[in-house]
């Protein structure tokens, strides 16, 4: 469970943009964003949740589906 929440963090930087790649003759270098990391991460967590949060309240479901409570 941890390696696809570490994966969707990854994927979300990778997508924002949170990456950048310098080289020159000798070497090359991968560099990490922090601030624009944390930045795509929280705006595409968001962007997830009210995309599902959507979903579910144009669906049938949440308009049908209630808590039913029975005493015995």
């Amino acid at each position: 469970m941890i390696k696809y929440l570490l994966g969707a963090i990854l994927a979300l930087a990778i997508i924002g943009g949170a990456f950048k790649y310098e080289s020159n003759e000798d070497s090359w270098h991968l560099v990490v964003l922090k601030k624009e990391a944390l930045n795509s991460v929280t705006n595409g967590g968001k962007r997830i949740y009210k995309q599902i949060k959507r979903i579910i309240s144009d669906s049938e479901l949440a308009d049908t589906s209630g808590i039913i409570l029975e005493e015995n």
